[in-house]
C-alpha cells in the first residue's frame, strides 16, 4: 500500500480516501482509483460505474441511500466542502463535514 491513505469516521461504512499526489514544477498526478490499493485497504468491492458532478459555489447536492438497488459511493471533493448525515438512532442524526478549504 501506500499509494492511499484511509481513514475511518464516526458514521459506520464512511472513510476518507486521500491519494499520494506527485507534484513538481509542471503541476502533478496522482491516482485516484487502484483496485489493488484499495483491496489492501481492506475496501474489496468491484467498482462498476463512474459519476462526475461539479456544483457551483453555494450549492448542496445530495447523494441518496437507495433501499431496493443499494450502491456504495465514492465522492471526491476537488475544492470545497462535503458533508455526510446518518441516522444515529430513532431520535438523532449524526453529521461529519470534511473540507479542502484551510
Amino acid at each position: 500500500m501506500g499509494k492511499i491513505t484511509v481513514e475511518t469516521c464516526p458514521i459506520e461504512g464512511l472513510k476518507v480516501i486521500t491519494p499520494t499526489v506527485f507534484g513538481d514544477e509542471r503541476g502533478y498526478f496522482m491516482e485516484t482509483y487502484n483496485y489493488n490499493d484499495y483491496r489492501e485497504a481492506g475496501i474489496d468491492m468491484p467498482f462498476v460505474q463512474d459519476n462526475q458532478s461539479a456544483s457551483k459555489k453555494g450549492v448542496l447536492r445530495g447523494l441518496h441511500f437507495q433501499i431496493n438497488h443499494p450502491q456504495d459511493k465514492i465522492v471526491r471533493v476537488v475544492s470545497g466542502e462535503v458533508f455526510d448525515v446518518a441516522k444515529a438512532n430513532a431520535s438523532a442524526v449524526l453529521m461529519v463535514s470534511y473540507s479542502t478549504m484551510m
